[in-house]
């Protein structure tokens, strides 16, 4: 859940600064491998949620047979015991075993491999061929073997391309890629079996063996002890994905549940101290502790509460307790989940939870936050210090720790915090990692360059490519909540206009800030951008931009109008065919081509460039102007990149618009060669 807020643009958490002292250093780099581990589950979440909910329908003990049972239809239900049977045997019945022996360990593994070979699918085919390895050489569900050999696929195929990279014959590549992943693939598939399988086995067995001697001598709530402080201090990834799903995930295969899924996840104890701070807080954490809960409990975001617990450390001691109280009700009622509960939200708890345990689990949520409560509000009772101004430091501890600053907590204190750790990679994201971004990204480049940071890296991406590994993502307002949610951990930027946007100005003044607070700031026009755009023979005037596909009186008053205009000229030089000139009304219904300077780029989607026969330009003028999404438009100009031409063209384009004196000559251009001359630098 991110916010925004108008006193500053920066809306997420940031990345952590590296200048920790030791011991915070290896938090960091635990909170970073739980971060990992949690990358490589959460995007499955929904697997997850398929199996457990299939678990809950068709198991010898779920609902449709307990339903039967009441309505009298005793005995077997056919396809039912078919589709809840854990075995897959010659008759092709059961579909709950091969979910999770299966399909759950793939998808982990090709998720894992996809992620450290930078988003490449090579990586994920490799990173599941190698877990196919893991999951035949063992009999438990291979999640940690695929947590191992899923990024070690796809790490070691990277590095493997890097060997031969650029040095293929061409009409050789599609060969050498599609053996040297199978060959690597199948080698990595044996050391799974031979190696992987067994040992992951046998860390399974022995974490069992300590689970199991903690509950036959009654003292796992003891695990609280160690579970609630990391949860603060943002362990609880390394810990809850690393250890607790494998383990109860295998638990939950043999006995149908497992106490383990509800160890971390139990909202109990965060809803207990959120309502003591609700009855006796004081300030500002008791104005914030109503709407804290909703997001919290409801939510399933336990973040939300981590900064109460930082403002006054001693309750740390009220969520260890309930924390305690709700495994100890498990315990009694034998109670727990089919499947992890992502996020920790109650509906998510019940929705996990078999009908048999429903009770129990509900139990363990009302005493884990009955006994967080009572504790909470002795020692908030007992304490007359003030509240007020105690959350935001508390917050800005909280972010501190957990390495980034939170979007959740922002929400506690009202206002985003200050920007602390240097920026070295931003990344500008659109729809489709094409034409907005690339106009913007070239801006903000420039920008960025001529200031003086020479270092940070300006780069384009599509959202569905984001990674949460970039300190900064600009994006525009209406794509900034779906960035958010792929990039959590990066400061968020949200502009609606690419070409001149007082936002790239702020992000330069940040830059200063937290990059190099004591120099001074670069000139002004450096920062600017700008620069002339100088008048090349070639370029837009020399096949890029036809003398007949400029328009200097454009017809039409509407968007619709323009655009059509616009294609339509694309067309008629035989640059592209209609089906693109189509496209271009539909990209336009996801996020506005407006640029800014007056200047709309209406283009194609990614799927329509297979109707691009060339590069082309096609340019309209339009002097009385039209409204374009609100903005006042008066250039229009039509791109048809063929392969990556259209990061190169709108780079160009981007430096002509930004110096007011090229705009000013286009305004008063009376012939279609005056603006080819004008346009003479947008070259490829």
């Amino acid at each position: 859940m991110a916010t925004t807020t108008s006193a500053s643009p920066y809306h997420a958490a940031d990345s952590p600064s590296e200048n920790g002292g030791g011991g915070g250093g290896v938090r960091l780099r635990v909170q970073r491998f739980g971060t990992f581990l949690s990358n490589m589950v959460l995007p499955n979440i929904g697997a997850f949620i398929a199996w457990g909910l299939i678990t809950a329908l068709f198991i010898e003990t779920g609902w449709i047979t307990l339903i039967g049972d009441a309505l009298g239809y005793g005995g077997g239900y056919g396809f039912v015991e078919d589709l809840g049977a854990w075995g897959s045997g010659a008759d092709g019945t059961g579909i709950v075993g091969p979910m999770i022996t299966y399909l759950l360990p793939l998808l982990i593994g090709y998720t894992g491999g996809r992620m450290m070979y930078d988003d490449n699918l090579r990586g994920g085919v490799v990173g599941a061929i190698a877990t196919m390895g893991a999951i035949t050489g063992a009999d438990v569900p291979m999640f940690l073997g695929a947590m191992i050999m899923g990024p070690l696929g796809g790490w070691s195929m990277k590095k493997l391309d890097a060997l031969w990279s650029h040095k293929i014959r061409p009409g050789f590549e599609m060969l050498v890629n599609n053996f040297s992943a199978g060959i690597w693939g199948g080698f990595l598939a044996i050391l799974g079996f031979v190696i992987a399988g067994p040992l992951v086995t046998q860390f399974s067995n022995g974490a069992s063996r300590i689970i199991d001697l903690l509950v036959e001598n009654n003292l796992l709530p003891l695990t609280s002890i160690f579970i609630e402080p990391a949860k603060v201090l943002f362990l609880n990834n390394a810990v809850n994905q690393g250890i607790l799903t494998p383990l109860g995930t295998s638990e939950a295969q043999d006995a149908g549940q497992s106490i383990l899924f509800l160890l971390e996840a139990n909202p109990g104890p965060g809803l207990g101290l959120l309502l003591a701070f609700t009855f006796f807080g004081k300030g500002a954490a008791k104005a914030s502790a109503p709407g804290a809960i909703v997001i919290q409990f409801v939510g399933g975001i336990h973040e939300i509460y981590f900064p109460y617990v930082l403002a006054k450390p001693k309750l740390i001691l009220a969520v260890i307790a309930g924390g305690m109280a709700g495994i100890a009700t498990n315990l009694v009622f034998g109670s727990g989940l089919r499947s992890p509960a992502s996020p920790g939200s109650i509906i998510a708890v019940w929705a996990a939870a078999p009908p048999s345990s429903l009770l129990g689990v509900t139990a363990s949520v009302v005493a884990a936050a009955g006994v967080s409560f009572l504790v909470a509000s002795f020692l908030l009772k007992l304490d007359r210090s003030d509240d007020d101004g105690d959350l935001t430091a508390a917050t800005a501890a909280m972010e501190a720790r957990k390495g980034k600053k939170s979007s959740v907590a922002g929400n506690l204190t009202g206002a985003a915090a200050e920007r602390t750790g240097a920026i070295r990679s931003i990344v500008f994201a659109c729809d489709a990692g094409m034409g907005s971004s690339a106009m913007g990204a070239s801006v903000l480049r420039k920008k960025v360059q001529g200031a003086g940071f020479t270092d940070v890296t300006v780069v384009n991406k599509a959202i569905s490519n984001l990674r949460d590994d970039a300190d900064l993502v600009v994006t525009h307002q209406d794509l900034t909540a779906r960035a958010q949610q792929r990039t959590p951990s990066a400061t968020h930027v949200s502009v609606d206009n690419f070409m001149a946007s007082p936002r790239y100005d702020e992000i330069v003044e940040l830059l200063q800030q937290t990059n190099a607070p004591d120099r001074e700031p670069a000139m002004a026009g450096a920062a600017a951008g700008g620069g002339t755009a100088e008048a090349a023979t070639g370029g837009a005037g020399d096949g890029l931009l036809a003398t007949e596909a400029i328009v200097l009186d454009g017809r039409g008053s509407t968007r619709d109008e323009a655009i059509t205009q616009a294609g339509e000229l694309l067309v008629g030089t035989g640059a592209v065919d209609q089906a693109y000139a189509d496209a271009m009304h539909e990209r336009e219904t996801s996020v506005s081509t407006y640029m800014g300077n007056r200047l709309a780029l209406p283009h194609g989607t990614n799927e329509a460039k297979s109707a691009i026969h060339r590069t082309a330009l096609s340019f309209v003028r339009y002097p009385q102007g039209i409204q374009w999404k609100g903005k006042d438009v008066t250039f229009v100009i039509g791109v048809a990149g063929a392969g990556d031409d259209h990061l190169k063209l709108l780079g160009k384009i981007a430096e002509v618009f930004l110096d007011e004196s090229q705009v000013a000559r286009l305004e008063a251009a009376t012939t279609p060669q005056e603006v080819q001359q004008i346009l003479g630098s947008v070259s490829v």
